[in-house]
């Protein structure tokens, strides 16, 4: 073996010839772990590399989250045949579960939907703490040997496509020092948000406040706020997991909000689950995730259809929770429609339990400034404040910010339509992997997943060694993310569009999405495929 199996075509590490016989061993992980053993018998020994070698894989995913973990299982058991590695800027697997770390973090969806389609969740908790996802996450991703194909601590900052090699150079920082690979596909699965920065606007006197201050993206595991008064500035998903947790032990715990949001509570636990599971847990998490989808999916549809009557079914579940009293249409009535921005949902109801108890309260008000002990509202109110924690919002990203050209023209992302919500016009071989806006984030992305592996088939079938999807003129263009959320809004126009028709609309459907992505043929006619100087691997049949 020469340093071309590994910078050269990089299925000479597994042979040009794959027999039926070699796809069932790397099933089982055989075949894949001898290809990782002599690689690195071969970086042992030394023969023709050194550490200038740029390392070559047939895909390159980047990210190590629940997105990047499910792309990894999906290639290396549809398409056992191609070789890749994950690039992960962070030092864990885990994404976003390894990210935050602040009190009560926990899922907004029920982890039937949240969690693999290829490995059943059997915790009785539908809605799952973080951290029991993150072991989740990484003991998926140590059951099926995706660990050994990790480089931690990389992040990646460039993506440079030739047409005339059919391959990306990636450009990307590990240790302080430049390292380079390079890949026929190049596999985003590295979220939409950066994980560097979280959003905190601007406050009038913020630096005159004596109290600790804190944003939930970067919780201070040091912080000591037993006994203590807290404020959280926001109502969305992390305010709304942070105050009954925070008041478990606070003093007593404000969530200040300039508008209401959509609060839904559901039971922690799914009954039919539980269930279930006594048959059996493969069947139970099957039936569930089934039984959750469509429920989720019709429940999104009447809310568009009757945002009216949603809109008094939800706030009056609130007020037969919180009593007849209580200012429900101050603080949990919004003025926009169900599903304009994403619900919040509270795990039996632990939020209105706080309240009711009197350890947390909501004041709905704008700030007018921050002073030495608290916050000043514009309604000329103030209060008081030992700890504030700012839970206004993320920042978006595109891509990670990856910096791409084509061929030396840097490429906008924002000037691209976005294909079947995954790939971009002008944009050779790259796939996004990013999940749905009114439903758990994994469902989309598996079903990426999937079309990503059928489409490597596809083209190893015909000798294709790149697909580009082709810029439609004739469509409107729309915002990516149709949500309302201040979040989105900030970033949205740095984001590819979407069309006003298939393939380049973006339903949030999953239904429609499964026959989008998994039985629409793959060569559509917008999908535009060369590279035939590269005959077709002979592959034994490869279902698409």
């Amino acid at each position: 073996m020469t340093a071309r199996s590994v910078e050269g075509d990089g299925d000479d590490c597994t042979n040009r010839t794959v027999t039926a016989a070699s796809i069932a061993a790397v099933r089982s992980g055989k075949l894949r772990r001898l290809r990782h053993e002599a690689i690195a018998t071969l970086m042992q020994n030394g023969t023709q590399t050194d550490q200038r070698q740029i390392e070559r894989f047939d895909v390159l995913i980047v990210g190590a989250g629940i997105s990047g973990i499910g792309a990894a299982h999906h290639l290396q058991t549809r398409c056992p045949h191609k070789t890749y590695a994950i690039l992960e800027s962070r030092a864990a697997i885990g994404g976003t579960w390894d990210l935050f770390r602040y009190p009560g973090v926990r899922s907004d969806s029920d982890m039937y939907t949240l969690g693999f389609s290829f490995r059943p969740w059997t915790a009785p908790k539908a809605i799952a703490d973080g951290a029991s996802i993150l072991q989740y996450v990484r003991d998926t991703a140590r059951e099926f040997g995706i660990d050994e194909h990790i480089r931690f601590g990389t992040r990646v900052t460039r993506a440079q496509w030739s047409s005339d090699a059919s391959e990306w150079t990636v450009e990307a920082t590990r240790d302080g020092a430049g390292v380079h690979y390079r890949c026929n596909f190049l596999f985003m699965c590295s979220g939409y948000y950066d994980y560097a920065n979280g959003y905190t606007p601007h406050f009038a006197g913020i630096e005159s406040f004596r109290g600790a201050l804190v944003h939930p993206q970067h919780w201070d595991a040091q912080l000591d706020y037993a006994g203590k008064r807290v404020v959280v500035i926001g109502s969305g998903a992390t305010a709304v997991t942070l105050v009954p947790e925070l008041a478990k032990t606070a003093a007593h715990v404000t969530m200040l909000q300039r508008s209401p949001t959509y609060i839904v509570a559901a039971p922690s636990e799914d009954r039919l689950a539980d269930a279930l599971r006594k048959i059996s847990a493969e069947f139970a998490y099957a039936a569930t995730r089934w039984k959750n989808i469509l429920f989720g999916m019709a429940f999104y549809a009447f809310c568009r259809r009757y945002p009216e009557r949603v809109k008094a079914f939800i706030v009056g579940a609130v007020r037969r929770t919180l009593g007849a009293a209580y200012p429900v249409e101050r603080d949990f009535a919004p003025a926009y429609g169900p599903w304009d921005q994403r619900m919040c949902l509270v795990p039996d109801g632990d939020l209105f339990d706080a309240i009711k108890a009197g350890r947390a309260s909501v004041v709905t008000d704008r700030i007018d400034a921050f002073v030495p002990d608290g916050i000043k509202l514009e309604s000329g109110a103030q209060l008081p404040a030992d700890v504030v924690v700012t839970a206004t919002g993320l920042n978006l990203s595109v891509l990670g910010d990856l910096a791409i050209t084509v061929d030396g023209r840097r490429i906008d992302l924002a000037t691209t339509l976005a294909y079947k919500g995954m790939m971009f016009s002008g944009v050779p071989n790259l796939a996004l992997s990013m999940g749905y806006t009114n439903a758990s984030w994994t469902l989309k992305c598996d079903l990426t997943c999937g079309y990503v592996c059928r489409l490597l088939n596809f083209m190893a079938r015909h000798g294709y060694t790149q697909c580009m999807p082709r810029d439609d003129a004739t469509v409107e263009r729309a915002p990516m993310i149709d949500l309302t959320s201040g979040y989105v809004q900030r970033s949205i126009d740095k984001f590819p569009k979407q069309g006003s028709k298939a393939p380049w609309r973006l339903y949030q459907n999953y239904l429609l999405d499964v026959m989008s992505l998994r039985f629409a043929p793959v060569d559509d006619g917008v999908l535009a495929f060369s590279g035939p100087e590269r005959r077709a691997e002979r592959l034994p049949a490869l279902a698409d």
